[in-house]
């Protein structure tokens, strides 16, 4: 950078550390978390299962567009698909037992 017009600078530097932290993988890792705890909690409570997989998946598309750990954010977008699937299976085979 040049020392001419230090306010230029000062905004480049500005923008270097806001794409930075949009560029974090810390996103997809923690969606794959809640995918994981999503499918877990499928089995215990659809209503969990529908939420927690909701969250995971929107996590992951948004990190596969980001293209910031794209394989992590794909395994938790299906790991949210599969918790809502999940839940939405479990909610029939109660209701169908009641």
């Amino acid at each position: 950078m040049s020392s001419d017009n230090p306010t230029a600078d000062r905004l480049v530097g500005d923008a270097r550390k806001k794409t930075a932290s949009l560029e974090s993988p810390k996103t997809a890792q923690i969606a794959l978390g809640i995918g994981i705890v999503g499918l877990i909690a499928a089995v215990l409570s659809p209503l969990a299962g529908w939420i927690l997989g909701a969250a995971a998946a929107g996590m992951g598309a948004a990190s596969i567009k980001r293209g910031v750990e794209v394989k992590i954010a794909q395994i938790a977008l299906i790991l949210g698909v599969l918790a809502i699937l999940g839940g939405t299976f479990n909610f029939c085979w109660a209701t169908a037992i009641s």
